[in-house]
């Protein structure tokens, strides 16, 4: 019951949205003010992407939207209804890991872990954008994804040997 000249509101304080995140639909009640991240760890269960800064700089909520990389953390949910949506978990194909994921395994470039998720997805959106030629531009490409180990130098090798095994760069 409403007081007189108090407006009530009819709006649901969530919607139905639907997510194609690594292959898969599925249809979310989700407040339309719900990030990204927030849809993937808290309503999806899929806590491979991390929770850095929450402010877009330092990289650990890098996924993949449409093959190119975002920081997931600044992007609302409801803004990548359509969008093919693809996380850390996403990658793998069954027990076989992508090549990126044995590259880090075998350079050592994943230290404590906690940034490899997003290091991964933004590699690979790097790789997608094919602007990487060298491993300076590398480096550079990859200066948005933090690395409290200081691992940079593993990652970039790791980066660099996928990128010659595909004939990418010289």
């Amino acid at each position: 019951m409403s007081s007189p000249g108090v407006a009530t509101s009819s709006v649901s304080p969530t919607s139905l949205i639907t997510l194609k995140i690594n292959g898969v639909e599925k249809r979310l009640p989700l407040a339309p003010w719900t990030t990204l991240l927030d849809a993937l760890r808290e309503h999806m269960d899929l806590t491979g992407t991390k929770k850095g800064c929450d402010h877009g700089q330092c990289g650990a909520c890098t996924v993949l939207v449409n093959g190119k990389r975002i920081n997931s953390c600044l992007t609302l949910a409801v803004m990548q209804e359509g969008n093919e949506i693809t996380t850390i978990e996403g990658l793998a194909k069954g027990e076989e890991l992508h090549p990126l994921q044995e590259a880090f395994v075998e350079h050592d470039a994943f230290q404590c872990g906690y940034c490899t998720p997003g290091q991964i997805c933004s590699a690979i959106g790097l790789m997608n954008e094919g602007k990487a030629q060298s491993r300076a531009e590398i480096r550079e490409l990859m200066s948005g994804n933090l690395c409290r180990c200081g691992a940079y130098s593993n990652i970039v090798d790791a980066i660099d040997q996928v990128m010659h095994e595909r004939g990418e760069h010289a």
